[in-house]
């Protein structure tokens, strides 16, 4: 018996149907991918068999994505959605927002961006939602905001957790205030991001929002990240606190940070991760990389692999292995190659303090 998630993918461009189709066909899940053309055909489809995930352009004659998506929330209220569009119009953002879409896409135009909406969508469709918050049920509330603040959106978010509520304004990429109750800024938005669950939607934009908030969204998202270390000492891969002395608060104060996970190369998964959402997927990939260059490396005759730099326009990462150790450690994009390195062995320094 098929176990594989069952995806319907909805445009009515055929190209743009079999591009997709090729790029979803790459996911891990390997999952079963039906198209449609039309509305009419995504209603009928969904009428004939079980779905996890439905894909929809927003601009489709007859029956446009708008009316698709409104339909399937009332019939099928448990089907994940994905609203995509080519159109920068913030009002296909909120009205899809308002419909309960799971995640609003802009179509993808570079190779990062289509690497993370794959990443979404694996997400979307690869566990069950357990907590999180509503909009996108397998993300954080940080990963919202990144997802918002790297599309270069401008947006109102307003969370609701219990009796409690915020709001986080966003224009441009940028972080530009927050609210809750009484607090405002900086304050507020560290408030928010505590919140462990709840749910979100998303508002239209307000340009003439005043300025409280002046860090960057990755520096704000890093603080707020380490805060909720502090308050629990870090977090193990069993999901059990460390210590509050744990080296990594030590590490992940050195500047320029932006995360750090430890791993013992003789097991799985990872031992002690600070400042990453997903530090299960960051490892895998991180001891994947490691151990394709060292064999790299022995092939050639290179010597032992001391450690591997990829730097990019988010940010920059370094891989390495200290004794019984291997790190994978984020950096900020704005950091030159030999700030990296220098500030890497000052990491690893600390770590055997």
């Amino acid at each position: 018996m098929d176990t594989r998630p069952k995806i319907l993918l909805a445009d009515d461009d055929p190209d743009l149907l079999d591009m997709y189709q090729e790029m979803l066909a790459q996911l891990p899940s390997r999952p079963e991918i039906h198209t449609a053309s039309s509305g009419a055909l995504v209603i009928a489809a969904l009428e004939a068999e079980p779905f996890q995930l439905l894909i929809c352009d927003l601009k489709m004659p007859k029956m446009d994505g708008l009316q698709v998506l409104a339909i399937v929330r009332r019939k099928y209220p448990h089907l994940r959605t994905v609203a995509m569009t080519a159109e920068l119009d913030e009002q296909y953002r909120s009205r899809a927002y308002a419909l309960g879409v799971d995640l609003f896409w802009h179509k993808p135009g570079s190779e990062q961006e289509t690497k993370m909406f794959l990443e979404c969508i694996e997400s979307l469709i690869g566990r069950e939602a357990e907590g999180g918050f509503r909009g996108v049920q397998s993300k954080s509330l940080m990963d919202i905001i990144q997802l918002e603040c790297i599309s270069q959106s401008s947006s109102v978010l307003r969370i609701t957790n219990g009796v409690l509520s915020g709001k986080i304004w966003i224009q441009n990429g940028e972080l530009v205030d927050s609210e809750a109750a009484d607090l405002r800024g900086e304050t507020a938005f560290q408030r928010i991001l505590s919140w462990k669950a709840g749910n979100f939607e998303m508002l239209p934009t307000d340009p003439s929002r005043p300025h409280t908030i002046f860090k960057p969204y990755n520096a704000l998202l890093l603080e707020s990240a380490q805060a909720l270390d502090e308050s629990r000492g870090g977090v193990t891969a069993e999901g059990a606190p460390t210590p509050a002395a744990s080296p990594l608060a030590r590490l992940s104060q050195l500047e320029g940070v932006e995360f750090v996970l430890a791993m013992k190369p003789s097991q799985g998964g990872y031992e002690v991760a600070r400042g990453l959402e997903n530090p299960e997927h960051v490892a895998a990939w991180a001891r994947q990389s490691l151990e394709r260059f060292r064999s790299l490396g022995d092939r050639l005759g290179a010597g032992p692999l001391e450690q591997l730099e990829g730097f990019g326009p988010q940010r920059h990462v370094a891989l390495t292995r200290q004794n019984e150790t291997e790190f994978c450690v984020g950096w900020k994009h704005s950091l030159a190659p030999e700030q990296v390195r220098d500030l890497m062995k000052k990491l690893l320094s600390l770590w055997d303090s």
